[in-house]
């Protein structure tokens, strides 16, 4: 199945961390929503492998997201999944926070797909409105 997903992720502390080619950048202790597109091959399957970096269980980073998920400070809180609907850019515009420049957008228009949010809660509820289902594990 494919589709698109939403990653809420909390930071603990302030944090600094290298984005491959975005270079050093610094995160402040919050809630972050990270959109990103499932359609390529394994489809949701790419929500798995964020989990897996996120517990510490794979190494290789392949996109600004991984550079994120794999850091000690960051807990991944919670997947959202869009099965079959291509809403990437739509959601990373749409969802409430501020755009991280650049972040998860090198192939696309758009100014980020990684955005710091207001509140943990707020993303959820705005997920969920928007039609998402939680992806549990």
């Amino acid at each position: 199945m494919s589709g698109t997903y939403v990653l809420v992720i909390d930071v603990s502390e302030v944090t600094t961390i290298e984005v491959g080619a975005l270079g050093t950048l610094e995160f402040d202790p919050r809630t972050y929503a990270y959109v990103g597109s499932a359609f390529g091959p394994g489809g949701f399957a790419r929500i798995d492998r964020h989990r897996e970096l996120a517990r510490g269980d794979r190494d290789t980073r392949h996109w600004h997201v991984d550079y994120l998920l794999g850091h000690s400070r960051t807990t991944l809180e919670a997947a959202v999944r869009f099965p079959g609907a291509d809403r990437e850019c739509e959601l990373a515009t749409d969802l409430p926070g501020d755009p991280v420049d650049e972040f998860g957008a090198s192939d696309c228009d758009c100014r980020a797909h990684l955005l710091a949010a207001p509140s943990r809660d707020a993303v959820r509820e705005a997920v969920l409105e928007a039609g998402g289902e939680l992806a549990v594990e």
